[in-house]
């Protein structure tokens, strides 16, 4: 029989201690407004209410990440010196938050350990890096930054596997994504309008340190004032990089979904509508032919659409119509301010362009040196994580290598990275490493395809096929930038890895 002076007396009892914590939270609070700052404390409530929805719910976590990174560079230019450092890691942070939540889970019995066609050569990719550190006698610090650089994304897809996101989370969060797209895409093509008052509020052109370590380089405008469009993501590369992912993925839904119970949803169309002026607007040559590296392979390769054929021969013959009209000397095209979109189309193809790289100390210098001077020099274990080619290098401004070859610090001799990731990559985890990173990639790239091919959901197929050609688009983008690197790259790689690969599972949750 239920004693209910006992239930009241229980009641009270829980309010009263309720009270004294929310005191105590408040006391400590002020406390800390007192002896750092406003910010410093807000800052910190923030981060606890985040631990604790993270220990609750660590999809949500990554659900969240994936909606902040595209706004994460816009938002740095605001925050005060004295929690920079903590803002600047804060995304990076939250994926080792639910790492060590996972962690836990699986400790106590909560999640079972899953194993995935991507572990051996994961395993073996990390261990060949240590070997090289261990030869080389990387400093420690260096060598493990230099694994942090490489390896912090990858850890998502196996966070993802693990956590088994059901469909329904999927939807929401691509359609989240999809808008969050929307809004770039549009807030881009104002800026070409707009011109150097919205870039001046949008671009982080301030370069923030840490001791001898760079956090956040600053972005020099180079171009002209609209000519180039960035959004939040701070460069106007990194912006097309963004769409072009997103772009492909709504390609893969707009070739599968065609059954009329599972027509393609509206935003679909909307992200084409927005998307693609906005990507042609950042003037990003990598970005515009990833996305049609992924578009055709699965209009003309997988689904071998007549139309997409048909439209791929006339932009073929509109652009050799345009070439023999206006008389551009391709051969002697380079990239100065002020350049038409033609001209920066057909700058690609220019010897004059790739002369000056070379001698300029640019990218093609690389495509040169890293096979004959940097691998060369250590052909199977290379020469270790943090040491060459990569983020880790310019940030930590680690020229070792460089000196002890002779060659410059980086494109232009000053950046420390080369603008190409499967050479950084190669240059220090060496031919070993690089075969067992391409086993990794290569089998997640199958199993997309074989998801794709056994699947009876349309928009499992849709997801599968579309991350499919995505691998496709940054495996070319790699070779022009550091993208498996790039948060708003790289993040999204690996996130929707997990999430494709968790769909092998017919057991998989709706």
């Amino acid at each position: 029989m239920l004693n209910l002076r006992t239930i009241y007396f229980k009641s009270e009892e829980q309010t009263r201690r309720a009270v004294i914590a929310l005191f105590c939270l408040l006391a400590f609070f002020l406390l800390i407004q007192t002896f750092f700052s406003a910010s410093f404390a807000i800052a910190f409530l923030f981060l606890i209410i985040v631990v604790i929805v993270t220990f609750v719910r660590p999809l949500f976590t990554l659900g969240f990440l994936a909606a902040y990174l595209p706004f994460e560079s816009f938002i740095l230019k605001f925050i005060p010196d004295n929690i920079y450092v903590f803002a600047r890691y804060f995304s990076e942070g939250l994926i080792y938050l639910v790492a060590f939540v996972v962690l836990i889970k699986i400790l106590r019995g909560e999640i079972h350990i899953k194993k995935t066609t991507l572990d051996a050569p994961f395993i073996l990719f990390v261990l060949s890096l240590i070997a090289a550190a261990a030869i080389h006698f990387v400093p420690l610090p260096i060598a493990f930054l230099g694994l942090r650089q490489i390896l912090r994304f990858m850890l998502v897809f196996f966070l993802v596997v693990y956590l088994q996101p059901s469909k329904s989370f999927v939807k929401k969060l691509t359609i989240v994504l999809f808008a969050i797209v929307l809004f770039q895409s549009a807030l881009g093509i104002v800026q070409s309008f707009a011109g150097e008052t919205l870039d001046q509020l949008l671009l982080p052109s301030d370069s923030k340190t840490f001791g001898e370590i760079t956090l956040t380089e600053g972005v020099e405008q180079f171009w002209d004032p609209g000519s180039r469009v960035f959004s939040t993501l701070g460069r106007y590369d990194r912006l097309g990089n963004y769409l072009y992912f997103f772009l492909i993925l709504a390609s893969g839904f707009f070739f599968t979904m065609t059954k009329r119970a599972n027509k393609i949803p509206p935003i679909v169309w909307w992200v084409f509508a927005l998307g693609i002026p906005a990507l042609v607007m950042t003037y990003s040559r990598s970005s515009w032919f990833a996305f049609l590296i992924g578009f055709l392979f699965i209009g003309l390769i997988i689904k071998r659409d007549k139309k997409v054929l048909a439209g791929l021969l006339a932009s073929i013959f509109i652009v050799l119509g345009y070439l023999a009209a206006s008389g551009l000397t391709v051969g002697f095209l380079a990239d100065v301010p002020g350049q038409t979109l033609p001209e920066r189309f057909f700058e690609v193809f220019s010897y004059s362009r790739w002369r000056g790289e070379y001698y300029g100390l640019g990218r093609v210098f690389w495509y040169v040196h890293t096979p004959t001077s940097v691998v060369a020099t250590s052909p199977i274990l290379g020469w270790g994580p943090g040491q060459f080619g990569g983020g880790a290098v310019a940030a930590l401004h680690n020229t070792s290598v460089y000196d002890q070859l002779g060659l410059p610090f980086g494109v232009y001799g000053t950046g420390g990275f080369i603008d190409n990731n499967w050479f950084s990559l190669w240059g220090e985890a060496g031919t070993l490493g690089i075969v067992f990173y391409l086993w990794l990639y290569i089998a997640l790239f199958r199993k997309a395809l074989l998801i794709y091919r056994t699947s009876n959901d349309e928009y499992v197929k849709g997801l599968a096929i579309g991350f499919a050609a995505i691998m496709l688009g940054v495996a070319f983008n790699a070779f022009t930038s550091t993208i498996f690197e790039i948060r708003t790259l790289a993040f999204y790689l690996w996130l929707y890895g997990g999430i494709v690969y968790s769909f092998k599972s017919s057991s998989l949750r709706l």
